[in-house]
């Protein structure tokens, strides 16, 4: 397989501990200090609304926006409305703003936006209070926000953390050192439960101290949404996302040949150059080219040559399947009886 690869995570991160995060440790130890200050400190606000934030301990994906789109089904399922609150990253909306897929591209409102949009109302706030309050106005039963765990500005009824059974914390050290967004005993201090995605190991410890804290921990795969269309499929796939290897296994565990990949840095939007290297790529070799579901609504937002990459490109959608079917129902139905916990209390 010929592999070619360009991505914003440094490879040192997933590593052993080494001379490259033990020089910039103190940058790192600063680092740590002001994102664990700033969770312990802030004022979070309470909103009269429950609020389930879906986040993670690490920078990078780890399946958050298909958990949130899994819960969002499971909320819909309960007879509730559903409604998402994320920054929209990548995007250049300066206020709150209520997601429209007929209106707004990728380069306005972020690409993930976009996916969520479909399964549920979804806004975009970098100021998560004034969003929380807007989706509150749009009438929705229960929020689920995506990502933001760390900002602390919003008082959350349940945190859902989500972890990559095959990276778990990489290193283990806070950034620039490694993947980890502040310290853990802050992290672990706020996080309700935790989701663990995959079937690896590196997660373990992280389970063993979730267990010593009494919080529950739930396991579930990224399972493709139609495998067959895969099967046997000689392809290129290219991807820019946070960890790109995850979808190229997925794709492979669904029968699929990948002979080549191109990853690019997580939200790049393809310039002309690279389209035209895809394309001749795929042709030369008689492969099919293959990329993620957030690759696509960012090109599905550009004119020209992206079109074209569309026209020739098959979607790779991929869900969160929890082990448990009933686990999306016990996470809603806690942050609800949380909310009504902390009502009660106010009053």
């Amino acid at each position: 397989m010929v592999r070619q690869m360009a991505t914003e995570t440094p490879p040192f991160w997933y590593e052993k501990p080494g001379l490259q995060s033990t020089l910039i440790a103190p940058i790192s130890w600063i680092y740590g200090w002001a994102s664990g200050r700033h969770m312990k400190k802030a004022k979070r606000e309470k909103i009269d609304i429950p609020i389930i934030c879906i986040g993670n301990f690490t920078v990078g994906g780890t399946g958050k926006t298909p958990t949130a789109i899994t819960l969002a089904k499971s909320v819909i399922d309960m007879g509730l409305k559903p409604g998402f609150l994320t920054r929209g990253y990548g995007g250049t909306a300066s206020e709150p703003t209520l997601v429209d897929l007929g209106l707004h591209s990728a380069r306005y409102v972020g690409d993930e936006p976009l996916l969520l949009a479909k399964v549920a109302t979804t806004i975009v706030a970098s100021d998560r209070v004034a969003g929380a309050k807007k989706l509150r106005d749009q009438g929705v039963d229960i929020i689920l926000m995506d990502d933001g765990f760390q900002s602390a500005h919003l008082w959350f009824d349940l945190s859902l953390l989500v972890l990559d059974a095959n990276r778990g914390l990489g290193n283990g050290k806070v950034i620039p050192a490694g993947p980890v967004r502040a310290p853990l005993k802050q992290q672990m201090q706020y996080a309700d439960i935790l989701l663990v995605i995959g079937t690896g190991t590196a997660a373990d410890s992280l389970i063993r101290i979730a267990a010593r804290s009494a919080k529950p921990v739930y396991n579930a795969l990224l399972k493709p949404t139609a495998p067959q269309e895969f099967n046997n499929v000689r392809c290129l796939a290219f991807a820019a996302i946070g960890d790109p290897d995850k979808f190229y296994t997925s794709l492979k565990n669904a029968g699929a040949h990948v002979e080549m990949t191109k990853s690019f840095p997580d939200h790049h939007y393809y310039k002309d150059d690279e389209i035209v290297e895809l394309i001749s790529l795929s042709k030369m070799s008689d492969l099919t080219l293959v990329t993620t579901a957030k690759d696509m609504v960012r090109l599905n937002s550009e004119v020209g040559k992206p079109q074209e990459l569309i026209e020739k490109t098959q979607v790779f959608e991929i869900k969160t399947a929890f082990d448990d079917p009933a686990t999306g129902r016990v996470i809603i139905e806690r942050a609800i009886a949380n909310y009504k916990k902390r009502i009660l209390n106010k009053t």
